[in-house]
């Protein structure tokens, strides 16, 4: 099953296949994607300023010069599956954090295998034109907020509570003026929901 929870920036697509990934054993979780300056911005945005610095201290997020990078942790991929390098925040039954704590690519990327399933029906073309535009969307604010960065912090980034109300700031400004995302016709649409099991590896 495929299913979009279309909201703009907080945009989730969801599938049944994740959790039975073909490609590797805890799926895309065995490399998770860098938490961008926007994605950063958006988890502030969304009320999770503490939750980085806590996750800074505890080195489960590592700063580096795109943002925050996300440790790796050998764990079990699944139940009675194998134990393999990924990320951090990959528990055996899927991710162990709400969606407004994750990349905003961990929430909305599919792969082909996904979106090519008989499962996903007829809501592969809408899935990847929410995703497309979604990477675009974010990927612009990224490059943005990378000047940004270097122009406010010439000496190097500091993060502290002050880099991180900036970067939520901005966020909100520039979601705000950022064109919606494509919205489900009433009959498909959904309500946002942490991934199950099901639905992640």
């Amino acid at each position: 099953m495929l299913r979009l929870a279309l909201a703009g920036p907080h945009t989730q697509i969801l599938s049944t296949v994740c959790a039975r990934c073909p490609h590797s054993a805890a799926g895309c979780c065995q490399g998770p994607p860098p938490m961008d300056w926007s994605d950063v911005g958006r988890i502030v945005a969304l009320g999770g300023r503490d939750w980085l610095l806590e996750q800074i201290a505890a080195k489960h997020l590592v700063p580096d010069a795109r943002g925050l990078a996300i440790a790796k942790a050998k764990g079990l991929s699944r139940p009675g599956g194998p134990k393999v390098l990924k990320c951090v925040f990959h528990g055996p039954t899927g991710c162990t954090v709400p969606p407004e704590r994750r990349s905003a690519t961990c929430n909305y990327y599919v792969c082909e295998s996904v979106l090519d399933a008989p499962e996903a029906k007829g809501e592969a073309a809408r899935a990847r034109e929410a995703k497309d535009a979604l990477a675009r969307r974010f990927e612009a604010w990224d490059e943005g907020l990378a000047r940004e960065v270097v122009e406010r912090y010439p000496e190097g980034v500091v993060w502290d509570a002050a880099l991180l109300d900036w970067l939520g700031g901005r966020f909100r400004e520039l979601s705000s003026d950022a064109s919606p995302a494509p919205r489900a016709p009433r009959r498909a649409r959904t309500a946002r929901r942490p991934a199950s099991p099901s639905d992640r590896p």
